[in-house]
């Protein structure tokens, strides 16, 4: 647990570097920013009362929310008990960084445009009223005298490492921020284009790599299970990654190395829910579906026109749906979580719980997310002034470039000639 807490957290440089690769020169600085501070904020908010409200037992036994007082502070998480599988203080950091991440992760559909200050505020905010409450339904199970979420416990819907918690939470949440947020200034004129795609291939590769402590860590001991899903893990990802390329080759009539970044972050997303559900097999043919679809799904934007600035919606959103509906398809008790879906002769039940289990995550989310900002916009304001936005967000908000080209070798006056003799 130690060692996936650490994998984990190198995801945060991962996400930071796929994302301001992705977004225009001008705006690398406050991408990354935008990342670090959310993880720095949410770190804060977890000590203090974040855990307890996920992970605390149910108020009213209703497994809508933990007791918020049960572990203020953390202090309770300290003291060793023998009796304990792995040390509590090991399982809030580690779930410190799901909270973090989610949060984070919003951000890149809204890059370019938002400042700073409502940023961080739309954060603290949202981590509160949308993130714990979700985390509680879904990774709280029920233990000795202890009531854990309605989702996990009482619907039986599965969701092995946040595909409804993380990835739906977060896609829903950036959708109805794009919404209220509006178009960059120019979209779709061809200035959104990524300033230095082998930055976005890096940082998706940190991504891959931590992944395994996400999805590995979250059987919460070293055993076959943990195994299982880390096989599960990279073999999805492997077929996500043909099946964007493929979508790419048929569609556009070239692959791109773009999208076998992005189409190795949608297989990491579908996969995370069933990655305790599914054979090898089946995760081979999830992943396939999951890149293939989210590939599809991210020209939606043009189409509706909402500007999803690095495809939030379209990778974690859809992605996080169709991984965890597929679990109702492709489940086979031979795998860890040890339950039959529709194939394997386990009937429909379990597509239905999956269902319920992903909309009601996408609806609360949703609107819960909509109603922080619009509140938030007509407060402090959301948007950066068109000024700002057009000479670029890093300069004006953080007093920054990432490139300090004006020094460069390249751009450097050539130095005259030794006079002969």
């Amino acid at each position: 647990m130690l060692a996936s807490t650490a994998l984990v957290c190198l995801m945060v440089p991962g996400l930071a570097l796929f994302y301001g690769g992705m977004v225009a020169a001008k705006s690398v600085i406050n991408m990354i920013m935008m990342t670090f501070g959310a993880v720095a904020l949410v770190g804060c908010i977890w000590v203090v009362y974040g855990y307890s409200a996920s992970f605390g037992d149910s108020m009213g036994g209703a497994g809508i929310l933990g007791d918020v007082t049960e572990f203020f502070g953390l202090s309770g998480v300290i003291k060793d008990d023998p009796k304990a599988t792995i040390p509590l203080s090991v399982f809030a950091a580690f779930q410190a960084l799901f909270a973090a991440l989610t949060a984070a992760l919003i951000c890149g559909a809204i890059s370019d445009r938002i400042k700073f200050g409502a940023w961080m505020a739309f954060t603290g905010i949202w981590v509160t009223l949308v993130y714990l409450p979700v985390a509680h339904w879904v990774f709280a199970f029920d233990g000795d005298d202890v009531v854990g979420g309605w989702i996990v416990n009482e619907l039986g819907a599965i969701d092995f490492a946040g595909g409804t918690a993380v990835h739906i939470n977060a896609g829903a949440a950036a959708l109805a921020m794009i919404l209220v947020l509006g178009k960059r200034i120019g979209w779709q004129k061809g200035t959104e284009r990524p300033h230095n795609v082998p930055l976005a291939m890096l940082g998706a590769g940190l991504l891959w790599f931590g992944w395994f402590g996400f999805n590995g860590g979250s059987a919460l001991t070293s055993s076959n299970a943990a195994s299982v899903v880390v096989l599960n893990t990279f073999t999805a990802t492997c077929s996500a990654m043909l099946g964007w390329l493929l979508v790419e080759k048929l569609r556009d009539g070239h692959p791109t190395s773009l999208g076998a970044a992005s189409g190795a972050i949608a297989g990491l997303v579908a996969i995370t829910p069933a990655c305790g559900a599914v054979s090898p097999v089946g995760a081979l043919v999830l992943g396939a579906i999951g890149g293939a679809v989210c590939a599809l799904a991210v020209g939606l934007k043009y189409k509706f026109g909402y500007d999803d600035s690095l495809d939030v919606v379209g990778i974690h959103l859809v992605g996080g749906l169709t991984g965890t509906l597929l679990i109702g398809i492709l489940a086979t008790s031979d795998a860890p979580n040890g339950v039959d879906g529709l194939l394997y002769g386990g009937g429909l039940s379990l597509l239905g719980k999956q269902a319920v289990g992903a909309l009601a995550v996408l609806a609360y989310s949703f609107s819960v997310t909509w109603l922080i900002a619009k509140a938030l916009d007509k407060t402090m304001g959301l948007r950066v002034r068109p000024e700002v936005e057009q000479e670029g967000v890093d300069v004006h908000l953080h007093a920054e470039n990432a490139y300090d080209l004006a020094h460069s070798p390249a751009t450097a006056p050539t130095p005259e000639p030794a006079a002969a003799g």
